[in-house]
């Protein structure tokens, strides 16, 4: 199963659009705030993927959930914009908000900086910024052999 993580569009429709187009095997789309209006533009453009979504703390007035789970192709997900973790001033509180969960895979966004890293068991990803022509975004393989994890560049 291949799942696309964006985060912090903060209005670039056209990024989103396009990421999602040059991905046609993703069948989930999960969107980590800081753009809830794209995100639920493209939710009803492409109705043939499963869009999860949280709002960040730039989504004014927005009624999603601060934060997910899920589980997806065996694997526990944890899912959060990071901001009401203190993910710009580090990990500590929002990795054991996922361990805590008992996740397998944490997906926060916020600081615009992308990362993908392996701790213990734990997957971490942030697929950094997909706002404008230097953006990023994430790519999740989750496979019967693993998780594979990837930033790409716009």
């Amino acid at each position: 199963m291949r799942i696309l993580v964006v985060s912090d569009t903060h209005g670039d429709s056209y990024s989103l659009r396009s990421v999602i187009l040059r991905q046609p095997h993703a069948e989930v789309v999960i969107h980590l705030g800081d753009g809830a209006d794209e995100a639920a533009e493209a939710r009803d453009s492409f109705r043939d993927r499963m869009f999860l979504m949280v709002r960040g703390n730039c989504d004014w007035g927005s009624t999603l959930p601060a934060e997910g789970f899920t589980a997806l192709a065996g694997k526990n997900i944890f899912y959060t914009h990071g901001y009401t973790y203190n993910v710009k001033y580090g990990m500590y509180d929002v990795i054991s908000a996922a361990r805590s969960r008992k996740a397998d895979i944490l997906l926060f966004g916020h600081t615009h900086e992308a990362l993908t890293e392996y701790r213990d068991g734990l997957y971490l990803m942030n697929p950094g910024s997909l706002c404008g022509s230097t953006g990023t975004y994430g790519i999740l393989d989750l496979t019967p052999a693993g998780v594979v994890a990837n930033i790409l560049t716009v």
